[in-house]
């Protein structure tokens, strides 16, 4: 008369860790899509448009940051430290990147803006962080970003403290090296 109650109890048990398996695979999608939607952790957003529609007198000082994992034979850097900009504009900046190494080597860039809260405005437009990138053996390239802040920014009374935004890129090997899906120099300009 056991066996039943021991079948249902394990039954459960099964369920339960097959449905938190389940889980465990959906949350980094869901918390990536939770970070784009609502900007959480400094996540930019992706435009597809280059015309914000308004472009305002406010202007704003924009940061740029580069980092490189270690497991990247790669130097990387912002071509420029900062930018004053009005909210609203379409800006372009470049990074620049050299491969030190004797070979050719596929990177892929993670980013975030600071503070977090204003991740929610920063639109990007076109980026090199949106593929893999690959560089030869000591190639150097600029690597284009185009962005505006959403004027949106300004009717935020949580942006009201901001007159800074930190663009922060850190570049990491790609996994297995494998060929990219588009070389870093389809969107460079000449160097």
């Amino acid at each position: 008369m056991t066996t039943h109650p021991n079948r249902r109890v394990g039954w459960v048990l099964s369920t339960i860790v097959v449905g938190m398996l389940g889980l465990s695979f959906a949350a980094v999608p869901f918390y990536r899509w939770f970070c784009q939607v609502t900007g959480f952790g400094g996540t930019t957003q992706r435009a597809f448009s280059s015309d914000p529609n308004t472009i305002t007198d406010h202007l704003i000082n924009i940061r740029f940051n580069a980092d490189v994992n270690p497991s990247l034979s790669w130097d990387f850097k912002p071509v420029q430290l900062q930018m004053t900009v009005p909210i609203g504009k379409t800006e372009l900046a470049f990074y620049q990147a050299t491969n030190r190494s004797t070979e050719s080597l596929v990177g892929q860039a993670t980013f975030n803006v600071t503070p977090d809260k204003a991740g929610i405005y920063f639109s990007k437009i076109a980026c090199f962080c949106f593929e893999e990138q690959m560089l030869r053996a000591g190639e150097t390239v600029d690597m284009p970003v185009s962005f505006f802040i959403d004027p949106a920014f300004l009717d935020d009374p949580n942006m009201k403290d901001v007159t800074s935004i930190t663009l922060s890129y850190t570049f990491f090997r790609a996994p297995d090296n494998r060929q990219p899906t588009a070389a870093a120099g389809s969107s460079q300009r000449p160097h």
